[in-house]
């Protein structure tokens, strides 16, 4: 909740941390033309891919939904890399310089079961009763109320969010290459509109497969090389205890309650804001993500898509904390008055320091193809929940198919140029990171609450939809802008600040959701049917496809697999 998301910058998720983002001028990378080389081949298989895609894209299904025909191997990778932005590998590699072990928690607690419950409970829900967005499984569970509330939310905050992901881009791409920043925004821009304009979702998500491979040629040699530059694990383990103390390289040291640590927040803050209320608010009611898995085959393969998805999540934390670590004992001073170096600079100077050419294309190449996945999620998304459950619902009803895909096309156009304008805005942000983790405080959190009280609850309302929502996101607004700023309530850091408005909106949707249930009449239970826990409709009663019911592919086995392999993983940083 991009995992609460995204230097996530992105937004993005619950994974992640917050941090400034301003690259140093001197991070200027030795690139020679194999560099650019290499850069540029990524970029014409780019259009490639959305050129071919754009003979599949026929119906509005095909351009929103892939038609519903991926596997669920293609939709994993797509939904692991569209929440792999860039803005996610810089920050996290930034949260390890400064806070070391704690990352490991914006993945194993932060991301992990609330993808798997994903994939387990909400998915048959989602996939079952054939909405094509999230915005449209409250109007089938609640009213139209909530779901032109909950889609205008969700429409305004993927335009932010793909504008931070431009801006992060910009920063970077200026920083290491020397572009300027409106150059690098329009270029980024430009190729994003081109590939989702001409292939819709499916271009997105097999450029989406291409990028995470990309990203991880990048991140993988990084990480070898940095830990040789510093004598191996043991070696870095050593360095960092004697200078930062032995907390620094465990994952709960200093995180009692009432203890102080560099995060502003303790353990139960930790498991009950970052593990669930962000974490699942992210992970199960982001578009950005869901989406992917409602373009999959059948109902097996959604639900497979983010348990296959977990299983990388569990392991890349080691590839943007290793850097971050790396970077902390090359040089102790990073992050401090006493360096020109910034805790977000220590994958660049990585990069700059530990990467021959060839290698150092592959590197910028994965920054940039990371960008663009995040981006471009947020645009696949947005596009398909503005043209289907703002404009055909509610402005322009009726018409052919043909004429939502030729508008589709064209509110993505709209959205790039949007995300160009809210790219500039982000930049009046000191915190970028801060403030996408505030978003989806904002927006996330208030939509699981009325999604889970909807879901497990059949006396919720109607109207209890609206008005969940509605004060759910008003909660987290005042308990942020009004109470923390203001300095009413004193909470160390705005990453503490985030967690607490993460709560606060959770128990007032969930508070006002009961309230107002008591007073108004509930849906008839015959309408309930696939929409509530304990009743099933014709698309969750599908029989598996072939080969779907073997042993190793069942949901059950795949995500309880995943959590019990996130909880093994905690182990060695425990003690």
């Amino acid at each position: 909740m991009q995992t609460p998301t995204n230097a996530h910058m992105y937004p993005a998720d619950p994974t992640h941390p917050a941090h400034p983002v301003h690259l140093a001028a001197e991070l200027r990378l030795p690139t020679n033309a194999l560099d650019y080389t290499i850069l540029g081949i990524y970029f014409v298989v780019v259009l490639g891919i959305g050129f071919a895609a754009r003979r599949s894209v026929k119906t509005t299904l095909d351009f929103f939904l892939s038609g519903r025909s991926l596997p669920a191997w293609i939709t994993g990778l797509a939904f692991i890399s569209a929440n792999l932005a860039a803005t996610e590998i810089l920050g996290m590699a930034a949260n390890s310089a400064q806070y070391g072990a704690y990352t490991v928690h914006w993945y194993w607690i932060g991301a992990i079961p609330a993808m798997v419950f994903l994939g387990l409970v909400m998915m048959p829900f989602y996939y079952g009763s054939k909405v094509r967005s999230v915005p449209e499984f409250l109007l089938l569970r609640f009213d139209k109320w909530a779901h032109l509330l909950s889609s205008v939310l969700f429409a305004f905050a993927a335009i932010l969010i793909a504008g931070v992901n431009l801006y992060a881009l910009a920063i970077v791409v200026e920083a290491l290459l020397g572009w300027p920043q409106w150059v690098a925004i329009v270029v980024a821009g430009f190729f994003v509109l081109a590939y989702i304009t001409l292939g819709g979702l499916s271009s997105a998500i097999y450029n989406e497969v291409l990028q995470f491979f990309v990203i991880l040629a990048a991140l993988i040699p990084l990480s070898v090389l940095g830990l040789k530059a510093v004598d191996g694990w043991d070696g870095l383990t050593d360095s960092l205890k004697a200078s930062h103390g032995d907390d620094f390289v465990t994952a709960w040291g200093g995180t009692g309650i009432g203890s102080d640590n560099p995060l502003g927040a303790n353990w139960l803050t930790i498991v009950l804001g970052l593990g669930f209320v962000l974490s699942f608010g992210y992970w199960t009611t982001n578009f950005a993500e869901v989406q992917r898995a409602l373009s999959a085959k059948n109902l097996s393969a959604a639900q497979r898509t983010p348990l296959i998805a977990a299983y990388p999540k569990v392991f890349i934390v080691f590839l943007v904390m290793i850097p971050g670590l790396v970077a902390a004992v090359l040089v102790p001073e990073i992050g401090t008055s006493d360096s020109d170096l910034q805790y977000n600079d220590a994958i660049p100077y990585l990069m700059q320091e530990l990467l021959p050419n060839g290698v150092l294309g592959i590197a910028v190449t994965g920054l940039l193809a990371a960008f663009m996945a995040g981006m471009a999620a947020n645009i696949s998304s947005f596009n398909t929940v503005f043209t289907t459950d703002i404009w055909a619902r509610y402005v322009v009803l009726g018409r052919e198919d043909a004429y939502y895909v030729r508008f589709g096309r064209l509110i993505t156009a709209i959205g790039v140029m949007a995300s160009i304008g809210t790219a500039f805005l982000a930049s009046s942000f000191s915190n970028i990171m801060s403030y996408l983790q505030t978003l989806f405080s904002f927006f996330n959190v208030p939509m699981f609450v009325v999604f889970i009280v909807g879901m497990f609850w059949k006396r919720a309302s109607v109207k209890s939809g609206f008005w969940g929502l509605l004060a759910g996101t008003t909660a987290a607004m005042v308990n942020y802008f009004v109470l923390y700023k203001q300095d009413i309530i004193g909470i160390p850091t705005d990453q503490g600040a985030n967690f607490v408005s993460a709560i606060a909106g959770f128990v007032a949707g969930a508070v006002v959701m009961v309230a107002v249930s008591l007073f108004t009449a509930p849906k008839p239970a015959e309408e309930l049917q696939g929409l509530v826990y304990g009743t099933v409709s014709p698309g969750m009663a599908e029989p598996p496809a072939a080969g779907d019911d073997a042993w190793y592919r069942r949901p059950a086995l795949l995500g309880w697999g995943a959590v019990i392999l996130a909880a093994a993983c905690y182990i060695p940083f425990s003690f």
